[in-house]
């Protein structure tokens, strides 16, 4: 169980394993921050203003998201691996309706 002021959401890494981490939602954190903290290869090449894509994810999860923005949507036109529950990692704000949230990371386009 989180602790309070936290969400609980898993990462699956690019090798199909999962990792669950705890995240604060009072600390104006992203998931592309968040899988770097936890040294979890996301790259946030930009630092998190949607203009690459190394942040790239799949969401696995119901979870009710905010909607795309346009700098997101267009950068993910320009992204590989594109599917339809692609998000850019730097556009997900850490708050308490992402308790739950399960990704997975995208593959980057040199593997």
């Amino acid at each position: 169980m989180a602790e309070e002021g936290n969400i609980e959401l898993v990462v699956v890494d690019r090798h199909g394993e999962a990792h669950e981490l705890e995240a604060p939602t009072d600390m104006n954190m992203n998931l592309m921050e968040v899988c770097k903290a936890y040294e979890l290869p996301v790259k946030g090449t930009c630092g998190g203003m949607a203009l690459c894509s190394t942040c790239h994810c799949y969401v696995l999860s119901n979870t009710e998201l905010p909607e795309m923005g346009e700098d997101e949507e267009d950068m993910l036109d320009q992204a590989f691996f594109v599917e339809d529950n692609s998000r850019l990692g730097c556009q997900l704000q850490m708050t308490p309706a992402l308790n739950g949230l399960r990704v997975q990371l995208a593959p980057e386009a040199d593997d």
